[in-house]
């Protein structure tokens, strides 16, 4: 065993050792263990969806066994002044004292949580176990849920027909039904959704609180008659009628200087500033513009004399909050009496500038072998250049690095790059030959990039040039983004090398070939991502358990190009003498990758995460294979953790780390699959345990690869397995990981197939470096 973890095992036996109770008082318990029994037999509801109403729990156990949190507390001594106890005490977690009242407000909530969920009858009861030499005491829940009640029958009560038209032409969608349990959250759903739908209707001053709910039960059954009503104003104001009534809107003004924190009123801002009548909006300023009033139109669903609208006012403030020069929005509406008998609101739409330019800085150092380099970058955002809020990133890039050694025959004594990044995004849909309607409709964003790439080596000169359009744009109700990019260009040009470098370097290498040859790019791609998680709702204390992701990605290249040149240049056999454009061969070729992620959430310290992977790229047409940065890649911090990144695969294929087999081990097809398990220290501290399995093949049989092949029969055989540990410090708006991987099981020929029995750490161990999670 190493000396390291030798250190590590004896330091995790003295954490544990420490008595557990050493920091409780005399005369009290530490709350050692939280059980709940629930007594249904129908499993209709479970202990781990009422843990969340227990009002005291004990302490974080690391893997439910280990109380490494309040170990680390209990390290520290008496005296809480000095630096040491408090610097340990900070780290850990106090010990939990139980206390009865605590137990009784659990009783008390528990019960609640039952009525919530159609068991009116329910009781909760709680029996403790004391250990008095240890000064440690368990609490046993018993829950005993009763009777579930069934939603038998629904009726409705109106204030008049019109509102009984308005809700019920909706009811196919309405949650509350005959036949469901007596479930209070989705009555408060329904509650809401007809709030919501009414407010889209013009009825500006509804709110949920004038629905309610009346639960009539018959003895001897549990079956419910509900009755839902709407209720009037609770009061008679003078001037208002006592039922609801429509708004339409009168004036809409925005004021684009808006500063919350000098105390100032809408109307006293409007007393001192510039006005702009630009259509049906009236824009004030008390300096010089920086938003141009088209700009502020386009962004503004309200319209005057239209019905008030709820759905409209959202829209505008997910449209708005597009806009990176704003720091905060917040719309108003002011009753204003009314007019030609209809009830008249003046929409307040309050802007607050934000900072329009920032400048950053990067610096790093590096050393290979020896020898010594540096880089340095700049990066200017600019998130109003056009005062239309399209924002403009520009990054600067140099590096340099000293070669030593015998340089002669070669045309650089350096490692040299210049690069520049340029990005312009546009916070709305820019392309011609669409209807504004639809532009508007669609919500999206437009980003436009280029960027190029410099680089001295000793044996070559390259540029690098890429540049792209591409449509951002998100459905926050069905959870679903977007990202659609019309055309991507790739461009690799190398003006300047070594005397038949090319041929000396790759013989026989078609992929080494191709990565130093000029080759040409141009594609189209779409990304779809969903996910199921909810919005946190502040009715339900209880946490979303089981969250899922879904990505897919596909792209093609080269067709429109292919097809323009068998229109007017057709030939036979293209695949052994390809089209070229400018000289240059382009590729041509059709790929899809998508993954699949999903979280079960044990309890909010513990969680189990799973992932599975695929992905096929297939070359046609122009190109007899993939062009190397559209290749998978095996092993790395996001792939199999046992393997150093690109020293996976492909298949079977023997690697040895050397730079020719790195650019070998790339493939056509990506499988992967993961498990890990997490659960959080203490401080920012996380621990994960995790098993990873898959690899990567090629389509084609290409004789630089032996081995890469993908089989039916046998790629099963060929999954390569890995399992390890990570530490994550998450620091909430991100995360560093270090995870360190260990072989398991290794499908390359001629190297040991199973280190899992036979470990060896210099062989089979990988550490991995990276931000945020692996999925």
């Amino acid at each position: 065993m190493k000396i390291e973890s030798i250190i590590v095992t004896i330091l995790l036996l003295f954490i544990v050792s420490c008595s557990s109770s050493r920091h409780v008082p005399a005369g009290n318990y530490l709350l050692d263990k939280v059980n709940i029994e629930v007594n249904d037999s129908a499993k209709r509801i479970s202990a781990s969806e009422l843990s969340a109403y227990v009002r005291q729990q004990p302490n974080h156990k690391m893997l439910w066994s280990i109380k490494l949190r309040l170990g680390v507390y209990n390290m520290s001594g008496n005296d809480s002044t000095k630096w040491w106890n408090k610097w340990v005490r900070k780290l850990g977690e106090a010990p939990v004292i139980y206390d009865s009242t605590l137990m009784e407000a659990s009783l008390e909530q528990l019960e609640k949580a039952m009525v919530n969920k159609g068991f009116l009858y329910a009781k909760a009861e709680a029996d403790t176990l004391k250990d008095d030499k240890k000064r440690k005491i368990r609490v046993n829940y018993k829950v005993n849920p009763g009777i579930q009640y069934i939603i038998n029958n629904v009726d409705y009560e109106f204030p008049d027909t019109i509102f009984r038209n308005l809700v019920l032409t909706d009811s196919s969608h309405f949650v509350v039904r005959a036949g469901s349990p007596l479930d209070r959250n989705v009555l408060e759903t329904q509650r809401e959704m007809i709030a919501s739908g009414l407010k889209n209707q013009g009825y500006y001053g509804f709110s949920k609180e004038f629905v309610t709910f009346n639960a009539d039960t018959t003895a001897g059954s549990n079956m419910v008659d509900l009755t839902m009503k709407l209720n009037p104003p609770y009061r008679h104001i003078e001037g208002h009628a006592l039922t609801h009534e429509k708004y339409y809107i009168k004036d809409i003004r925005y004021i684009t200087d808006f500063d919350p924190s000098l105390g100032e009123t809408a109307q006293q801002i409007i007393e001192n500033a510039n006005v702009i009548d630009y259509k049906d909006l009236e824009i004030y300023t008390r300096g010089k513009s920086y938003l141009r009033p088209g700009v502020l139109y386009e962004n503004c669903f309200i319209r005057a004399g239209q019905l008030y609208n709820q759905a409209s006012v959202d829209r505008t403030y997910a449209s708005l909050s597009r806009l990176g020069i704003l720091k905060f929005i917040n719309i108003m509406f002011v009753e204003t009496g009314k007019e030609n008998d209809k009830n008249m609101l003046d929409a307040y739409i309050l802007l607050t500038p934000g900072k329009s330019q920032s400048v950053s800085f990067e610096l790093e150092g590096t050393n290979s072998e020896g020898d010594l380099g540096v880089a340095a970058a700049v990066t200017y955002t600019h998130r109003n250049v056009g005062k239309g809020s399209e924002t403009l990133t520009t990054k600067l890039r140099g590096a340099y690095e000293s070669l030593s050694g015998d340089l002669e025959g070669l045309i650089h004594d350096r490692y040299m790059e210049y690069s520049v990044d340029l990005g312009l995004t546009f916070p709305k849909f820019k392309a011609p030959f669409l209807k504004e309607s639809f532009k508007r409709r669609v919500n999206a964003t437009s980003e436009l990039n280029f960027s190029m790439s410099y680089q001295e080596r000793p044996e070559y000169t390259r540029i690098i040039s890429t540049a792209g359009w591409s449509y951002r744009w998100v459905n926050r109700k069905d959870k679903n983004v977007y990202l659609l990019t019309p055309i991507d260009i790739n461009y690799v040009y190398l003006p300047e090398s070594t005397y038949d470098f090319i041929n000396n370097i790759a013989p026989d290498n078609p992929l080494l070939k191709y990565s130093y040859e000029d080759h040409f790019i141009m594609r189209m791609g779409f990304t779809f991502y969903h996910t199921n998680k909810r919005e946190v709702r502040p009715w339900d204390v209880t946490f979303q358990r089981n969250i899922y992701t879904v990505r897919a990605n596909i792209e093609t290249a080269g067709n429109l190009l292919y097809l323009l040149n068998m229109l007017f240049r057709p030939r036979s056999h293209v695949s052994s003498d390809p089209f070229k454009l400018f000289g240059i061969y382009y590729s041509q070729y059709l790929k899809f990758n998508g993954d699949y992620g999903f979280l079960h959430i044990f309890d909010n310290r513990n969680s189990l995460a799973l992932h599975a992977g695929f992905g096929i790229g297939f070359p046609y047409g122009n190109s007899t294979i993939l062009p190397f940065e559209k290749r998978f890649y095996g092993g790395g911090a996001n792939g199999v953790r046992g393997w150093d990144v690109r020293t996976l695969g492909p298949g079977s294929y023997p690697g040895n780390n050397s730079v020719s087999d790195f650019i070998n081990q790339c493939g056509d097809i990506r499988m992967i699959f993961s498990a890990e398990m997490r659960t959080k220290l203490f401080w920012v501290i996380e621990l994960a345990a995790f098993i990873d399995a898959g690899n990567i093949w090629t389509i084609k049989n290409y004789p630089n690869q032996p081995g890469g092949l993908f089989k039916f029969n046998e790629f099963y055989k060929q999954l390569a397995a890995s399992y390890g540990l990570g530490i994550r410090l998450d620091f909430s708006y991100f995360l560093l990981r270090f995870d360190m991987g260990m072989k398991a099981h290794n499908p390359a020929m001629n190297q040991q197939p199973w280190p899992l029995i036979h470990p060896r750490w210099h062989r089979d161990s990988s550490f991995h470096f990276s931000i945020g999670y692996p999925f």
